[in-house]
């Protein structure tokens, strides 16, 4: 089913790391307030994270288009390879603005991808709190991917109040400890 089949993933892990990212993200947004807010709200115009991005999801999928099988169109594999690569460097010149965001919104997609390949044809009981995880991330992706701006106009909510930023770093611990604990049952 996967391409990457050296790289699978199992269900225990995705979980355990799923989990450690999002605690490891709530406590950046207590521990460290005034350097995450700087970053996150500079974030979505930022050329040099935009950069970053960019690299990323370009290589990570141009990646999976040289191992596509023929059954995916794995016969045409190197013209979708150049016709993203032109794609992706005509953005630069095209769309450059909030371009950081939507890599970030692509490299979500292909982190879901990852993901769910690890919860699948496992039962549902064992997965449900990665994938149901995941199927939000994999919306949020969505609306930031097609509609930027609402990234910068969320962080600018977001940090109008502290209180909001305390109630989201918050409740990415405790779903992280969730899949943490999760885990367990594996």
């Amino acid at each position: 089913r996967n391409a990457f089949y050296w790289f699978t993933m199992s269900l225990f892990y995705a979980t355990l790391i799923t989990g450690l990212c999002l605690i490891f993200s709530g406590g950046a947004l207590i521990f460290t307030k005034a350097r995450a807010q700087k970053f996150l709200t500079a974030f979505p115009r930022s050329k040099q994270a935009t950069f970053y991005t960019m690299a990323i999801a370009m290589t990570w999928f141009s990646y999976r288009l040289l191992n596509l099988s023929p059954s995916d169109f794995g016969d045409y594999k190197h013209i979708l390879l150049l016709l993203f690569l032109a794609i992706t460097l005509a953005s630069f010149y095209f769309v450059p603005d909030f371009l950081s965001v939507r890599a970030t919104a692509g490299i979500a997609l292909l982190i879901a991808d990852t993901l769910l390949d690890a919860a699948f044809m496992r039962e549902p009981s064992e997965r449900l709190f990665l994938v149901g995880f995941v199927y939000a991330m994999i919306v949020l992706a969505f609306i930031i991917g097609t509609s930027p701006y609402l990234m910068r106009d969320s962080l600018n909510w977001l940090y109008k109040k502290a209180l909001r930023v305390k109630l989201l770093a918050y409740s990415l611990i405790a779903y992280g400890s969730i899949l943490l604990w999760a885990t367990l049952s594996y």
